[in-house]
């Protein structure tokens, strides 16, 4: 440090005797390239286009939660199997590792997030890393320093490099005082938990650098996602995806939320549907950097009815949890994503039967199931 310091007042020194009289300002040495965090206020930014024989580049941070392996392997069909990274901050298990490139990811780690874009060329970002809602209301520092710092590392960087950057958002960027039934895409959203409030601030960041720099951001709020091939992950949303998995193992599930209490919903193939349609829309067809996407929506009740269709035993209870409870009660009902139909497209393929029906093909191997069918 005391040589920086010296190189410092050195270069100082020099600047402040040149002769011309011009007025210069030093660049800091950690410098290299150009990002929101060192740029004149006239800077801007363009994002990369592709012809359709030169596929994306892509990072995907978070990559071992819900979404980021189907994702992955939705990508590496579309784009190439070397052309889409997964990481995480976690050691994968073997069919993700060899299902195709993956590297450790720190988002908190800026220099470390900077060099795997530039060592591998990224030229697409999808940044799952963050803390759900029941988990990040357990841990709000954590919460906030993966959910804000992190999204301001990837900001900056995505920035930086072009980089044409996806953040999912939630059900939970929306409160209390949001309308509900439907919520459409602009509204009061006034979220009361750290999960939420860090979506709405990913969102209007977002929106900013797009408009401030010129990023290509792109963004989707999700319903609660149901998956075969994940567990739970500590969301306010995850009984839809729990009560699958104890009915064919237990036929027994407790809820934890009222069984009327309604809230929107997506089968994972719809979900990574609509997040590729969204990247690959043209960007003179959105009309927003955020847009809310739908397919159905049900209760507790509603679900165990459907599921009792394929195990007829199984006995559903309800142990309330206030504090999952008072979440779900600020969250909405049901999904205006009109704008989304409109502009790009969206369309989903399934519906509850559908996606019941769906999640035992993958999961009812177990003679419960057999029995039923």
């Amino acid at each position: 440090m005391p040589i920086v310091r010296s190189l410092s007042r050195a270069a100082s020194q020099l600047l402040q005797s040149s002769g011309c009289g011009c007025g210069v300002s030093l660049v800091p040495i950690r410098a290299i390239g150009v990002s929101p965090r060192q740029v004149a206020s006239d800077a801007s930014f363009h994002s990369v286009t592709f012809s359709e024989s030169d596929h994306p580049r892509v990072l995907i941070t978070g990559g071992l939660g819900q979404l980021g392996v189907g994702l992955a392997k939705l990508l590496r069909k579309r784009f190439g199997k070397n052309n889409v990274i997964l990481s995480d901050i976690r050691k994968p298990a073997d069919n993700v590792f060899y299902s195709g490139p993956f590297i450790f990811a720190d988002i908190l780690d800026y220099k470390n997030l900077r060099e795997i874009v530039v060592n591998n060329r990224i030229t697409w970002l999808f940044h799952y890393s963050a803390l759900l809602s029941a988990v990040g209301e357990a841990n709000v520092p954590l919460a906030r320093a993966v959910n804000i710092t992190g999204l301001h590392n990837v900001l900056d960087i995505a920035a930086e490099h072009n980089l044409r950057l996806f953040v999912p958002s939630t059900i939970g960027a929306f409160g209390p005082t949001s309308p509900r039934d439907p919520t459409p895409d602009l509204c009061i959203q006034r979220p009361r938990t750290i999960y939420g409030v860090s979506k709405v601030h990913a969102e209007l960041m977002g929106e900013y650098y797009h408009y401030r720099y010129g990023l290509d951001f792109r963004c989707l709020r999700y319903p609660g996602i149901i998956s075969a091939d994940s567990q739970p992950g500590g969301g306010t949303t995850d009984y839809a995806v729990k009560i699958f998995h104890d009915a064919i193992k237990t036929g027994k599930f407790k809820c934890y939320l009222r069984p009327d209490t309604r809230l929107p919903m997506m089968y994972i193939d719809d979900c990574l549907k609509a997040t590729l349609e969204v990247m690959e829309a043209p960007a003179e067809s959105l009309t927003m950097r955020t847009y809310n996407i739908s397919a159905m929506s049900f209760t507790p009740e509603e679900l165990a009815q459907e599921v009792q269709k394929y195990v007829p035993e199984l006995q559903m209870t309800y142990n309330v949890d206030q504090v999952r409870q008072a979440i779900a009660d600020s969250w909405p009902m049901n999904f205006d994503d009109s704008n989304a139909r409109r502009d790009w497209g969206w369309k989903h393929d399934y519906d509850l039967p559908e996606l019941v029906t769906t999640m035992f093909s993958y999961l009812g191997s177990d003679s419960r199931i057999a029995q039923a069918n």
